[in-house]
């Protein structure tokens, strides 16, 4: 929680600066408010607490009342949540909490859509390390929300040895064999593949994973049979605009999907505003 109160510090702090000065001139101090957030389309709602933390972090009188769950699909023209508190807290918040919420709920929406493209079949829909500087964790909080799946968090967390890597250590059996004289027998080791001779070093190596990048359907059809259950297999490179339906029909186990982060649009959602 501490990292997620950082972010919306930061992310406070950008917004106010040194004060809201249109709603300190304009609002008597003691004005009092209330309303709703409006989802104005259909979505997977997520970030109702990072919303209401967002209020909390800078007026503890704020009260925000969840109308709906977290990870809920709600139709256009639902109310999400209701507000009440100071005018000037609401106000001067309002923003930095839509971001958030739209945001997230951007992405768990844009998830969901994707997990019910691959319905029936055993792929994973996951998420990447192609996510907004600073923002990491909430954005995989928000695949996990929408149902999809989290690959590694960060470079720290797991072994993942792709093309660069490759050839700055020499070839896979090289890139393999380094990395499990360094590592705890805990972690898994991932290999990018582009071709079946890749493929084959890659088993060859006793990888756990085998990436099959960028590969036409029938390549991971007959790569996932060339595995034939040694090694995870997963599907990766411009997921997002393939037939989602037919990768996963070749056998893959995981899916991975930047776009799920990357270029999301935010849902809308709006502040319906009255003073009490």
């Amino acid at each position: 929680m501490d990292q997620i109160d950082r972010m919306i510090d930061f992310a406070l702090a950008e917004d106010i600066g040194y004060g809201d000065i249109t709603t300190q001139t304009c609002v008597p101090e003691q004005t009092l408010a209330k309303g709703y957030f409006l989802c104005k389309q259909e979505a997977v709602v997520c970030g109702i607490d990072v919303m209401r933390r967002v209020f909390s972090r800078f007026d503890p009188n704020i009260v925000v009342t969840n109308q709906v769950n977290e990870g809920q699909r709600v139709d256009k023209g639902t109310i999400i949540a209701e507000i009440e508190g100071a005018a000037r807290s609401i106000l001067t918040g309002e923003r930095t909490a839509l971001n958030f919420l739209q945001h997230l709920s951007g992405i768990a929406t844009k998830t969901a859509s994707i997990v019910k493209q691959v319905d029936g079949t055993r792929a994973r829909i996951a998420d990447t390390r192609k996510t907004t500087p600073g923002m990491r964790m909430l954005e995989k909080y928000a695949v996990r929300i929408g149902g999809g799946y989290n690959h590694r968090i960060g470079l720290s967390d797991g072994i993942l040895i792709k093309d660069n890597h490759i050839v700055a250590a020499g070839g896979i059996k090289a890139a393999v064999e380094a990395v499990r004289q360094n590592i705890p027998h805990t972690l898994k080791i991932e290999v990018e593949t582009s071709n079946f001779h890749e493929v084959e070093e890659a088993l060859a190596a006793k990888a756990d994973i085998i990436m099959l990048d960028n590969m036409s359907i029938e390549e991971m059809a007959q790569a996932v049979k060339q595995i034939g259950g040694r090694a995870l297999t997963e599907a990766s490179g411009n997921m997002a605009d393939r037939d989602l339906k037919q990768v996963a029909q070749t056998g893959v186990d995981i899916i991975s999907i930047g776009g799920l982060t990357h270029s999301v649009n935010a849902v809308d959602i709006s502040l319906k505003f009255s003073i009490c």
